[in-house]
């Protein structure tokens, strides 16, 4: 049996929407999710200051991990908005000034990219995921070192480490320049992909009710690390394992997730990416309202959605022009995302022209009481009280 490192970050995590208020980071998340998992000795290694060393301590006891700490002033905040939306994050980066880095040796590593400082690695197997769209280095940039290799990470990262957009030869660059055995590209809603010198497998996206978005890339390379690493299983079934568990993780907001069996044996739907366009119905007469608009339209481009918004297509006008376009743009749609918070006539009436024309309409309703959505659930419409599980909802219920 082998042993275990995990490295990374571990910050403080706030969330308005839907509320939430951890210690945890990608390191301390990545405890959690391997709780269950079995190895000779399981070890945390990160920078942490005295404000989080007790819920750290009881973190890494409940999940059966040795705490490595090394000691930094400060504790690192991320605060969102909602899941999907980007952190302010204090310290500023600029002023958080870099560590010494983390020497940390074992059978197995798992290594996140960190802010405040970094992690020299020698391992037999190491599994890296970079953390960092920009300026995201090579495993073996720092002096790292494994006998065997995996790299987990997003487009946005592959490009920043090889230059490369085709994934292909971003894979390549890790093959040849960084030694890599296997690189599993996340893909958001169109799965993931994993690559390795003499082929590649498309790796699902699982549907679940509600999606939680904070921390699903650091369960999926935990899980992924677990099994490839731990259990010796081909790279493409515990890619497959570790999007069942993030699924699972995206629908519950807890860990450990069930074990891999389970996992495999649990009906998830996969996701089948469909293209099209997505009406975002909403008010926008005060500055949160638009603000809610901004960010939702944001949502679905980054999701690969085209989007028709009133305000940004049609803009402001007299009613006789503006309704007539308004309608006319919800015809030219594929699917109408109506934000009902307060119930505004014109995004109501929206949502019921939808319905009768047979387009399918999700709502976000965080502040509605049942009584007044009866018409919008009786006539088949998708409503969460979840902004992120609206975004998802509505770009699944694209054509294929």
């Amino acid at each position: 049996m082998r042993s275990l490192s995990v490295v990374g970050g571990i910050y403080r995590e706030r969330c308005l929407q839907p509320t939430w208020d951890a210690v945890l980071g990608s390191a301390g998340r990545a405890a959690q999710a391997l709780g269950t998992v079995k190895a000779s000795r399981k070890r945390l290694h990160a920078y942490m200051g005295d404000r989080a060393r007790s819920e750290v301590e009881l973190l890494a006891e409940l999940a059966d991990f040795e705490l490595v700490p090394t000691d930094l002033p400060f504790l690192v905040l991320f605060d969102y908005a909602h899941t999907l939306g980007d952190p302010v994050i204090s310290p500023p980066i600029g002023l958080m000034g870099q560590r010494p880095p983390l020497a940390v040796k074992d059978d197995v590593v798992l290594r996140y990219g960190m802010l405040e400082g970094d992690a020299v690695v020698a391992a037999n197997i190491a599994v890296y995921d970079p953390q960092s769209a920009f300026g995201a280095a090579a495993f073996t940039a720092n002096g790292s070192s494994a006998k065997r290799l995996a790299v987990v990470l997003n487009r946005l990262e592959m490009r920043s480490i090889t230059g490369e957009e085709d994934p292909r030869a971003g894979a390549d660059w890790l093959f040849r320049n960084d030694g890599a055995e296997v690189v599993v590209l996340k893909m958001g809603a169109l799965g993931a992909r994993v690559i390795t010198p003499d082929g590649a497998w498309e790796i699902p996206l699982y549907r679940s009710e509600r999606v939680w978005k904070l921390g699903s890339g650091d369960v999926f390379s935990a899980t992924f690390a677990a099994m490839w690493a731990l259990e010796d299983m081909a790279p493409d079934d515990a890619a497959d394992i570790a999007s069942r568990a993030t699924a699972w993780y995206c629908g519950h907001r807890a860990l450990p997730t069930p074990d891999a069996a389970t996992l495999a044996t649990m009906p998830f739907e996969q996701v089948r990416p469909g293209t099209g366009r997505i009406y975002l119905a909403a008010p926008f007469f005060d500055l949160g309202q638009r603000w809610l608009v901004e960010e939702g339209r944001r949502a679905l481009l980054q999701a690969g959605a085209q989007v028709f918004s009133p305000i940004h297509e049609v803009g402001p006008g007299a009613a006789e022009v503006v309704a007539l376009a308004d309608l006319a743009g919800i015809e030219d749609c594929d699917v109408l995302l109506a934000i009902i918070n307060g119930m505004d006539p014109g995004t109501v009436f929206e949502a019921g022209y939808a319905i009768r024309k047979g387009i399918p309409v999700v709502a976000l309703a965080e502040n509605s009481r049942e009584e007044d959505l009866k018409m919008f659930v009786g006539s088949g419409a998708t409503v969460t009280n979840d902004f992120a599980t609206a975004i998802y909802q509505a770009v699944w219920r694209l054509p294929r």
